[in-house]
């Protein structure tokens, strides 16, 4: 069970990775108004992943009732939803295509953060490296999003660059000398600073309790027995 655990863990980051990687390129090379068919089936292919992913949870022996809800949650953002569209012809506007779009990539984060609990040791290490990430994560997915609908109608937006820029100075609060003029452009500019004003002070909470956890290692060290 340990090693098929380990197994899925090593799968669900390679999902997360693709999937991050396919829609990076889809709005950079896409044409803003539909997706690629190369596109739709590796979003199939990732969401099949973390279904199966469900499934192996809900069927482990030492699973509680409080895992399987919580992967239950993540099952609703791992469904296919913009291959049950294209199966169905139903055809959304763009921006709640790009919403469900970014579903997969949410539970992308989730998967990342899983394999980084793994890897790092000690609970507060972990928590912050799981905190960095998705700090990092959502200020990169803020920006294609932000990229895929303010270019070509935004001036002031050159390329992807001026869009990981304007992101990341939104997600510090300085602001950037880039507008948005769609109606999701704004709501990202409102959004990405709240995000960075409650999390940047959990950012200081966390330093500092590692510095102390390596303090109290050090004394503990120290002292004599």
């Amino acid at each position: 069970m340990e090693t098929e655990g380990k197994m899925m863990r090593i799968v669900n980051l390679i999902a997360a990775i693709a999937i991050m990687v396919g829609l990076s390129i889809e709005v950079l090379t896409g044409n803003h108004r539909t997706y690629s068919s190369w596109y739709l089936w590796l979003q199939l292919m990732v969401c099949i992943v973390y279904i199966v992913d469900f499934v192996w949870i809900l069927t482990a022996r030492h699973s509680s009732r409080k895992t399987v809800w919580y992967n239950f949650l993540l099952l609703l953002i791992s469904i296919p939803y913009l291959n049950i569209f294209s199966w169905t012809h139903f055809n959304p506007d763009r921006w709640l295509s790009i919403g469900v779009a970014a579903l997969p990539v949410i539970r992308s984060f989730v998967a990342m953060c899983m394999v980084l609990q793994w890897l790092l040791n000690g609970k507060v290490v972990r928590i912050f490296g799981q905190y960095v990430l998705t700090v990092l994560g959502f200020t990169y997915l803020a920006a294609l999003m932000f990229y895929d609908y303010e270019i070509g109608v935004n001036p002031q937006l050159y390329g992807f660059g001026n869009a990981i820029w304007w992101a990341c100075m939104n997600v510090t609060t300085v602001g950037a000398e880039i507008f948005p003029i769609t109606a999701v452009g704004k709501v990202l500019a409102a959004l990405l600073p709240s995000l960075g004003m409650m999390f940047f002070p959990i950012f200081t909470i966390y330093v500092t309790d590692i510095y102390n956890v390596k303090r109290d290692e050090k004394s503990s060290s120290n002292r004599p027995k």
